[in-house]
């Protein structure tokens, strides 16, 4: 009875000229959004690609210099978009693409396409994931909202509750027919998404990111489910269409509009952020005079040389087999590197007390689960992109103690020196792996139980409800 009640509803929903106008039209904007997010990816990839190329080059190809100035030189680390960023831009649009990696001063990733979009972007980007979170719920909310009410109104509910069926099965009935129905809109867009993907040769033979795609896929149909579950279920409580549909709009609007600003606009007040002046001025404080004010610059400098002195048995800096300005480098940016990275964690750790507190709201609001779990799968969240400045923070320091470490052996006198321009072709450039499914997963353990959950204790509580309601 319950399939024979899913494949009326089905067919009654194909035959409802305004769910075709409205579905055809989510389908149009799901489409456009994959073509175009696409069309962007490869454009904005290929971008990049050449410039980290271009960079590289310019690195290799430097002149006979000394190693001092090749560090100050510098190089740039382009960050490039992970494979179903696409789908879901996630932070991309407002966190850097590029970072400039130079000796003594670890840089913020800048350049975020946000920068130059202006005020407009506020408003949101028209993406796979945004229709998904906020346009097909609605589009949900508009087929589901009359479930029973409309039933109720003709008298149609007595009559098929007198063929021996419950309302519990009459439930999970319109759930499955209107669950198919969603299927129609949302599977073409998912399906171009997977054809898109098939047309990138390295996307093509990856494993990792068709399991993020099937995950993906499969969050939205769990996220789905709840929208169409809680429709339902408030349609068989009201006892018109007129309030279940306001009912179901005050909790779209609530859900998707009110409690993610107010949830972001609270994490940033309980847990306030440092600006960037503010780390650069508290870095560059620590690693002239010392960590809470001790062991200042020069004073480590001259211990130091102190030490050099004594472990090779010498009485001038002249007599040195190292170069005491290259040691000196070293040992400089290790310091800071060091100061930088407590400064760093400390900032991090309150970015990530300000997304937990949304995280955690995921307990109370289905669309603050999705979300992080979208841009988690898409690699467009705030783990990946931190992933991103610790590769590039990683390289930089490599790379500017390996060419302090030259400068080092190159002895006495070594400002007057210039190593041969094939060194540095013999330095490996700068390259981003980002990291796979199994690193990411961990970290989207909260929100996916808590889709979970609202699954399962909706399907749970819900059907008990409707169990209570009225027939007529």
């Amino acid at each position: 009875m319950v399939r024979s009640i899913a494949h009326k509803e089905f067919l009654s929903t194909l035959r409802d000229r305004r769910f075709l106008v409205l579905s055809l039209l989510v389908l149009a904007l799901l489409l456009a959004a994959t073509l175009v997010g696409r069309r962007g990816y490869v454009a904005l990839q290929a971008e990049r690609a050449v410039a980290q190329e271009t960079v590289n080059e310019q690195f290799h190809h430097q002149p006979g210099r000394h190693p001092y100035r090749v560090a100050h030189y510098g190089t740039f680390a382009f960050r490039p978009r992970a494979a179903l960023s696409f789908l879901d831009n996630g932070l991309d649009s407002f966190t850097g693409a590029v970072v400039y990696l130079e000796a003594h001063q670890q840089n913020s990733v800048n350049f975020s396409p946000a920068q130059q979009a202006g005020s407009l972007i506020r408003f949101g980007e028209l993406t796979v994931a945004f229709v998904l979170q906020t346009l097909v719920p609605l589009l949900l909310i508009f087929l589901c909202f009359g479930a029973f009410t409309e039933e109720r109104e003709a008298g149609t509910l007595r009559l098929l509750l007198s063929q021996g069926v419950t309302l519990r099965q009459v439930a999970w009935g319109k759930i499955a027919g209107y669950s198919w129905a969603a299927v129609l809109v949302v599977a073409p867009a998912l399906g171009l998404a997977s054809i898109l993907l098939l047309s990138g040769e390295a996307t093509a033979s990856s494993p990792d990111r068709w399991a993020r795609l099937a995950l993906f896929g499969l969050g939205y149909a769990v996220y789905f489910f709840v929208i169409i579950v809680g429709a339902v279920v408030v349609s068989a409580r009201a006892s018109q269409s007129r309030a279940a549909l306001v009912t179901l709009l005050g909790c779209w609007m609530l859900g998707c509009l009110i409690l993610p600003k107010a949830t972001a606009n609270l994490g940033a007040g309980l847990f306030p952020a440092i600006t960037k002046a503010q780390l650069d001025a508290a870095v560059h404080e620590e690693a002239q005079h010392g960590i809470n004010g001790h062991d200042p610059q020069d004073r480590r400098a001259a211990a130091l040389k102190a030490g050099l002195l004594k472990k090779y048995g010498v009485t001038e800096e002249k007599d040195l087999p190292v170069s005491v300005a290259g040691v000196t480098m070293a040992e400089g940016e290790a310091y800071s590197s060091r100061v930088y990275q407590q400064h760093f964690a400390d900032l991090t750790r309150t970015y990530e007390r300000q997304n937990a507190l949304s995280t955690w709201a995921s307990l109370l609001n289905p669309y603050q689960a999705i979300r992080p779990l979208s841009m988690g799968l898409a690699g467009s969240d705030f783990a990946h992109y931190v992933h991103f400045q610790q590769a590039a923070e990683a390289y930089r320091y490599q790379l500017v103690q390996h060419l302090n470490g030259l400068q080092a052996s190159m002895g006495y006198g070594d400002k007057e020196r210039r190593l041969d321009a094939s060194t540095w072709r013999a330095i490996p450039v700068f390259t981003y792996q980002a990291p796979p499914l199994g690193w990411a997963l961990p970290q989207l353990a909260l929100p996916a139980l808590a889709l979970l959950a609202w699954a399962l204790g909706l399907s749970w509580l819900g059907m008990r409800l409707v169990d209570r309601s009225t027939t007529g």
